[in-house]
């Protein structure tokens, strides 16, 4: 196969900007096949591949949790923590207008708005974990401990298996 070109998503841009060593991963990306299908194409476990999910508050506050590709985020326990009556997943519309990104190429990195992001604690007991770079079929592999620092990223309990 050939080798892709590394596209220069704001993603890729910040975390080249914040000096962070990270490895690129494309794979066949797959309408609706979520972190299933990039596991399967990369050849890694789901659990290290992390999710991005953009959601909001009842007052449609929007943040991200980044969540294990096998888990669950309970919502409950989400709204718990913030302190807030309920949490939700937002629509595919409100994701792009907070982050610039399209649902299936979501990245926490260089997001259009900055938004407060949690993380899953059992994340960061991982060696490297593979999560999105701006674009559709793309992974970078990075460790999980810079991760966290370069976006700030305060970490939570709330996975569950699904």
């Amino acid at each position: 196969m050939a080798k892709q070109k590394l596209p220069k998503t704001p993603a890729i841009r910040y975390l080249e900007q914040c000096g962070i060593a990270f490895e690129p991963r494309f794979y066949k990306y797959e309408e609706r096949g979520g972190t299933r299908v990039s596991a399967r194409e990369l050849g890694v476990s789901e659990h290290v591949v992390i999710k991005t999910l953009v959601m909001e508050d009842e007052s449609n506050k929007p943040f991200i949790v980044l969540m294990h590709g096998d888990k669950e985020v309970s919502l409950k326990n989400m709204a718990r923590i913030l302190k807030v009556k309920s949490v939700q997943p937002c629509s595919a519309d409100t994701v792009t207008k907070h982050t610039g990104y399209l649902t299936g190429g979501t990245s926490p990195f260089g997001t259009k708005k900055r938004l407060n992001v949690f993380m899953e604690e059992t994340i960061l007991n991982l060696d490297e974990i593979f999560i999105n770079g701006g674009k559709r079929g793309l992974l970078v592999k990075a460790d999980p401990s810079d991760v966290k620092r370069i976006l700030n990223a305060e970490k939570v309990r709330v996975g569950i298996n699904d």
